[in-house]
């Protein structure tokens, strides 16, 4: 970590809007560096993650690197994976799932911390929340996006988030584990090897 994201990730803590995640004792979770290869931006932690202050560190943190093809000792090297999320905190239960991230956190955070990677070669876009905010050519539907991922490489890689609650999704789309998943894993280890 650098002297640069160790002080943006101060002012995330000093933020007031970020005054009730700090009194909880919580810490804006998220992990970058210079050398990161590939940078993985998701929707915010769930509340095991957070707790825990291990990004992914749940569920969907298992099938997600299972789908990149690394082992977690690589996935939690910041040197290879960059991992800013929409929000840096748990949002919260709601009826469905969990709230989505808070509308500006990463309007507000994520060029200071971008400006810091600079030998990303690829950006694994994990949900909707995340391609809405990066890709400005993304179909009408999630599904529609994700099944063109070819369409972003070589620089992005649209990808359904890999929550439990997806599994119907995936039940429906087979071909995103027969297909998609072998092209993210080429495109992983091309990115960790450039």
């Amino acid at each position: 970590m650098t002297d640069e994201i160790e002080r943006i990730r101060d002012a995330i803590i000093a933020d007031p809007e970020n005054a009730a995640f700090t009194a909880a004792g919580w810490k804006p979770l998220f992990a970058a560096s210079p050398e990161s290869r590939v940078l993985l931006v998701g929707q915010a932690p769930g509340r095991r993650a957070q707790e825990s202050g291990i990004p992914w560190n749940d569920a969907s943190g298992d099938t997600l690197i299972r789908w990149l093809g690394v082992d977690r000792e690589t996935f939690h090297d910041p040197g290879a994976f960059a991992i800013v999320p929409m929000d840096f905190y748990f949002p919260g239960k709601a009826p469905s799932g969990d709230h989505p991230p808070r509308r500006g956190v990463a309007a507000t955070w994520h060029p200071p911390i971008f400006d810091q990677l600079v030998n990303v070669r690829l950006t694994v876009l994990v949900g909707a929340h995340a391609q809405r905010a990066y890709l400005p050519d993304r179909l009408p539907t999630l599904t529609e996006t994700v099944r063109h991922w070819r369409d972003y490489l070589p620089s992005a890689f649209p990808v359904v988030h890999p929550s439990p609650r997806n599994i119907a999704w995936q039940q429906r789309n087979p071909w995103f584990e027969a297909e998609a998943v072998p092209d993210l894993r080429e495109a992983i280890a091309a990115a960790l090897r450039g």
